[in-house]
């Protein structure tokens, strides 16, 4: 090997360790303005043991007021007889504050709610452009899994787009689809599949550009799969999201400016 060769070598070795560094740096950054718009989602009890149930993540959009997570994540039934409310919780740690919720909007094809919360506001993130989402582009999602187990401290995973695949996927006989596979094929759409690992609590999650910290998707760890992957015995660990374009078409419902 020649001494230019050499020299190259060291010269590109050096520029990918500096971008390495450069996009971790970035990346932190990015983490620091997502953070404090990320939420735990549940229910909150005064009469019960434990009070509070976590039952997934969800952030904060439009003038501060407004929280969107997965439409699962939200109890069917609540017993306002016992004083029981659907609650989000901010901050971290021991320092986590409960506040009251009202569900005011929901889209059941694409699993999404959307929250109004009492009190001040909270800083929102701002929707980015889903339909120019590539695969190979690497993504990054702040939530909470598995939830109170570990406490309220909003955890970052990062990968890349593996696919934007159909929502469902036809069985090879048709005595094989489920009720959800029926519903799912009359109107079908596209979500994204990533190589990162989400747990139950991820849902909700905000998937969010790197850079910018701009909401690509809602990543969902519990319908999707129960529609796409209804063939397999077991959970496939696979991750998705469902694109962020079917949040704003929610908020623009509810009248609430992205």
């Amino acid at each position: 090997m020649t001494v230019a060769k050499q020299f190259l070598l060291l010269m590109t070795a050096a520029w990918l360790a500096a971008y390495g560094c450069f996009a971790a740096a970035d990346l932190a950054v990015t983490i620091d303005k997502v953070r404090p718009a990320v939420v735990a989602v549940g229910t909150l009890n005064p009469t019960r043991s434990p009070k509070t149930v976590f039952s997934g993540s969800g952030f904060v959009v439009g003038n501060g007021h407004y929280v969107v997570t997965n439409l699962h994540v939200i109890p069917e039934t609540i017993d306002f007889a016992r004083k029981e409310t659907i609650a989000v919780f901010t901050g971290r740690g021991r320092k986590a504050v409960a506040r009251v919720a009202e569900l005011i909007a929901k889209d059941t094809s694409h699993d999404l709610a959307l929250l109004e919360i009492r009190g001040g506001k909270l800083p929102p993130l701002k929707l980015g452009n889903s339909s120019a989402v590539r695969e190979g582009e690497r993504y990054a999602f702040t939530g909470f899994p598995i939830g109170m187990v570990l406490g309220l401290y909003p955890v970052t995973h990062q990968g890349i787009i593996s696919a934007i695949t159909p929502i469902v996927v036809p069985s090879v006989s048709s005595r094989s689809l489920t009720a959800k596979q029926i519903r799912a094929m009359r109107d079908p759409y596209e979500v994204f599949q990533l190589d990162a690992v989400a747990y139950p609590g991820n849902s909700g999650s905000p998937l969010y550009d790197t850079d910018t910290g701009r909401v690509v998707g809602v990543v969902n760890s519990v319908f999707v799969k129960q529609t796409k992957e209804a063939v397999l015995s077991s959970p496939s660990g696979i991750a998705y999201a469902i694109p962020a374009s079917y949040v704003r078409q929610l908020l623009e419902k509810a009248g609430v400016t992205p």
